[in-house]
């Protein structure tokens, strides 16, 4: 049934039924040539969107069946503040870009990346998975490769003499577990089984599928010491968010004079010490929630470099290596 106009005092407003949705809105005008227009303009966009909805969707609606899954990243309100009503068709990887220069002029390519381009495309292909539109790739900033601090269990025991019992339990706890700082502040009580040495964790960046972790007899003594509200409900680490550590965190690691490490180290010390121990990579990603030991390679293998490594084909164990002179080593002769 086509749309009727109907006047509201001053203004035209229109209402009925097209493809089976009903349809009212106002056409915030007091003309009725215009109103006519307008109105055949919203009919026109209902049959479109029926034959294709990618083509009259906004990135609006894509962002609300994007958080109706569950989905919301850090940086998912500054894209809906600046893409808002604009049509998805038209954010293209060309738009996506100059939308993070503009938001960001001075910030880094990583930055520009995880604030812009990567919640803009997870948003759009949501939509796509749902047949809503297209899906799109986005080509990144180039972000200069820079070799990250891992932490060590010295470094870990050493900030834990110094914090206080949650902050130092939550620095074991991702060293212990491989854990992203996100998905250590949703642990609650619930999760854990100190007398199995057990952990459930919920994995924000695989959708939210879960992992069970063990916890090693250190960790279980210091998540034990942590005093406040064990309800299962209530989570392990009291902290609302990231931005929440980072303060207090520092100030550790002023007080103890030890390297500056991030929070994100002892996941990445996890990783690397693991890996250092002989653990195959398969293994080391499965157990710290990598997608892919392929993954695992590209983030952290760097930690792995060691140019004496090649002696250990011909069965010198590290220590001797290290004691050897560097330039010379000699070989008795069969």
């Amino acid at each position: 049934m086509p749309l009727k106009l109907k006047k509201r005092g001053e203004i035209w407003h229109y209402t009925g039924t097209v493809a089976g949705r009903r349809l009212r809105g106002s056409t915030k005008t007091s003309q009725k040539a215009e109103a006519e227009r307008i109105a055949n303009e919203a009919e026109s966009r209902e049959l479109q969107g029926r034959r294709d909805p990618g083509s009259v969707l906004t990135f609006a609606q894509a962002a609300i069946e994007y958080r109706k899954a569950g989905k919301e990243p850090r940086y998912l309100d500054l894209v809906e503040d600046h893409w808002k009503d604009t049509a998805v068709k038209e954010i293209t990887r060309g738009a996506m870009k100059r939308a993070a220069m503009t938001l960001l002029p001075n910030g880094s390519g990583a930055y520009r990346n995880r604030a812009v381009i990567v919640p803009t495309q997870a948003v759009i292909n949501h939509a796509a998975e749902l047949e809503l539109c297209s899906p799109v790739r986005a080509k990144r900033f180039h972000e200069p490769q820079r070799t990250k601090e891992p932490a060590t269990l010295e470094w870990v025991r050493t900030f834990m003499a110094h914090s206080s019992p949650h902050l130092g339990a939550l620095a074991c706890f991702m060293f212990g577990t491989g854990a992203r700082i996100s998905e250590a502040l949703n642990v609650t009580w619930g999760d854990v089984d100190l007398q199995a040495g057990r952990v459930r964790i919920v994995m924000g960046k695989l959708g939210g599928e879960e992992r069970f972790a063990r916890l090693p007899a250190e960790l279980v003594a210091a998540l034990a010491n942590i005093g406040g509200n064990r309800e299962p409900e209530a989570r392990v680490f009291p902290y609302a968010r990231y931005d929440s550590v980072r303060k207090p965190w520092d100030a550790v690691i002023e007080r103890a004079k030890i390297k500056r490490v991030t929070p994100h180290g002892c996941r990445h010390g996890f990783a690397t010490g693991l890996m250092h121990q002989g653990v195959d990579p398969v293994t080391v990603a499965k157990r710290g929630g990598w997608k892919s030991p392929a993954q695992l390679f590209k983030t952290y293998g760097h930690a792995m470099d060691d140019e004496t490594v090649a002696d250990r084909l011909f069965g010198k164990p590290k220590a001797q290596t290290e004691s050897a002179p560097r330039n010379v080593l000699k070989y008795k002769a069969n």
